[in-house]
């Protein structure tokens, strides 16, 4: 398809822009934003929605959200030690679903639970230093009941301005009192906190990180974070959602790396990038708190509990994490991780952060990033585009996920791809502009 074909409208906006539609008609006026939308489709440039035909291997075959067929070598799904078809992984669905069929038919706080969850939480117990869980049936909501569990409307949250949406939905579900510092951003998070405190003293805070942040794949000092809440009577939040399995040699993520695992009151965790599942969690220090989640964290008291075919499949893949396969595939990973980002930085390519699972491409421009998607899929590439508003603006990026089941030729066929992708995109993008 031509640049010239592809309207400027298409290559202009952003989701931002159709967040809050006006007028009286609340359902009506969502047709601005289908109306894009479908510009954008009908051009190949909307990179979103698509789904998997085969298993979210190394490569894979996929189709778009207007079911247009496509293959490639795929960097898009998240299955970092590439425990999603392991044998032994679909060995214990099997077995799950033969004992207690494929629902939970019930919330945890009711009759959800099974024999699964109740060992799920004593083997994360376990690997988590000795920690008191709680599952939830999605990391996301993990991430709002960690915060909407505890914040209560007079107390305060405080947030590294790219924490996870989770993160800062269940702040705005639990109080008014929400203050943002920069990334990473220690001095910002300081002034923050002297500023409550200054005028109230007798109300919580919680400190909100992550311990690996998945759009710029950098980390924050904890121990300093640990500190600063330590200095101002705050409790710390880190959310170990990308690193937790993946990342370590004993599989501990940052947290472990940083030897600051007990600075961390509140650890939640996602099963879907690692432990090839859906569901997440929650570790605390003592009985006493995750018994009030349990009650008062709406996303666990209201939701169907984590079903008994994902809780089995998190305890295998949690015992594959801790076994020497498991530093095997990490070691694996890290390899892929560090040859992808040099293969990167040699082709000119601009890498961002440090070595993760995740491998952000900055490209530049949304109209740039899209002609770049469109072109990176018709080569045999898969990635995730990000754009506006989920990065800066003019910040658009291709998410690069590794997996441990890359190969070095997987590695270089697709930066191959994408080198050749951005230099095709670059002429369409100026030839639009031009012809505007």
């Amino acid at each position: 398809m031509s640049a010239k074909n592809v309207p400027e409208e298409a290559l202009n906006g952003s989701l931002r822009d159709y967040r809050t539609p006006g007028g009286t008609d609340l359902l009506g006026r969502t047709a601005g934003f289908y109306q894009w939308q479908n510009l954008r489709r009908t051009h190949g440039v909307w990179p979103y929605a698509r789904s998997t035909a085969t298993a979210p291997g190394a490569r894979c075959d996929a189709r778009t959200d207007a079911g247009q067929a496509f293959s490639g070598i795929n960097f898009a799904s998240q299955d970092y030690l590439s425990l999603s078809s392991h044998p032994a992984i679909k060995l214990a669905a099997f077995e799950a679903i033969d004992t207690y069929g494929v629902h939970s038919a019930g919330s945890a706080a009711l009759l959800g639970n099974t024999a699964n969850s109740l060992e799920l939480e004593r083997d994360l117990s376990d690997f988590l230093g000795g920690r008191d869980i709680v599952l939830y049936p999605t990391g996301w909501m993990a991430g709002f009941g960690a915060v909407q569990g505890f914040v209560r409307a007079s107390d305060y949250v405080v947030l590294d301005v790219l924490a996870h949406s989770c993160l800062q939905e269940g702040a705005r579900a639990a109080t008014q009192n929400i203050h943002h510092h920069g990334h990473l951003n220690l001095e910002g998070l300081v002034r923050k906190l002297e500023r409550i405190r200054g005028h109230d003293k007798e109300n919580g805070i919680l400190v909100v990180t992550e311990s690996l942040f998945s759009m710029h794949s950098d980390t924050p000092d904890i121990g300093a974070l640990h500190a600063i809440c330590d200095r101002y009577n705050a409790t710390l939040l880190v959310d170990c959602a990308h690193d937790l399995g993946s990342i370590g040699d004993d599989g501990l993520g940052h947290l472990g790396l940083q030897q600051m695992f007990d600075a961390a009151d509140i650890i939640v965790g996602s099963f879907s990038k690692t432990f090839a599942s859906n569901g997440g969690f929650i570790a605390v220090k003592d009985r006493a708190m995750a018994e009030y989640l349990r009650y008062y964290s709406a996303t666990h008291t209201f939701s169907n509990a984590l079903s008994p075919v994902q809780a089995a499949i998190v305890r295998k893949a949690l015992e594959i994490v801790r076994s020497e396969e498991g530093r095997t595939l990490r070691r694996r990973l890290m390899d892929n991780i560090l040859h992808l980002r040099a293969r990167m930085q040699a082709a000119g390519l601009e890498v961002l952060g440090d070595p993760s699972p995740i491998v952000p491409v900055r490209v530049g421009t949304e109209a740039l990033g899209r002609f770049a998607s469109r072109e990176l899929a018709a080569r045999g590439g898969i990635a995730n585009l990000v754009e506006y508003p989920a990065v800066p603006q003019g910040g658009a990026r291709f998410r690069f996920q590794v997996m441990a089941a890359h190969t070095r030729q997987d590695v270089d066929e697709v930066v191959d791809i994408l080198a050749q992708a951005i230099k095709t995109a670059d002429l369409q993008y100026r030839q639009s502009y031009e012809s505007a």
